[in-house]
C-alpha cells in the first residue's frame, strides 16, 4: 500500500474515531494531537512532506487505546505495532 492511502486511511480513522482533522500549513516540521476546548484535534502540517505528515499522525493515533478495539488495515496496524514499540523503548531510555 502506498504511503499516500495510508496517509489517507489514518486521516479517515482518526475522524471515525471522532477526531477533529485540520490540515494547516506549519512549517514542515510540525503536525500532531492536542487537546482544545475538551475535544481532540490532529494537525497535518501541509507543509511537511508526506513521509513526515504520515509519521506525525501516526505517532499521535498510535497510543490511543481505542485503536485496539478497531479493525485497521494490516498495513496500518503493523505501522501501529512499530509506533508503539519505538515509543515503550523512547520510555524506558528517560
Amino acid at each position: 500500500m502506498e504511503l499516500a492511502s495510508r496517509l489517507e486511511a489514518l486521516l479517515t480513522l482518526a475522524e471515525e474515531l471522532g477526531i477533529d482533522v485540520r490540515t494547516e500549513p506549519m512549517g514542515g516540521e510540525g503536525g500532531g494531537m492536542c487537546q482544545l476546548r475538551g475535544s481532540r484535534v490532529l494537525f497535518v502540517d501541509m507543509s511537511a512532506d508526506r513521509a513526515t505528515r504520515y509519521d506525525h499522525t501516526l505517532a499521535a493515533l498510535a497510543s490511543l487505546p481505542e485503536l485496539d478495539q478497531r479493525y485497521v488495515i494490516p498495513e496500518l496496524r503493523r505501522d501501529i505495532d512499530r509506533q508503539r514499540a519505538i515509543a515503550t523503548r523512547d520510555n524506558k531510555k528517560t
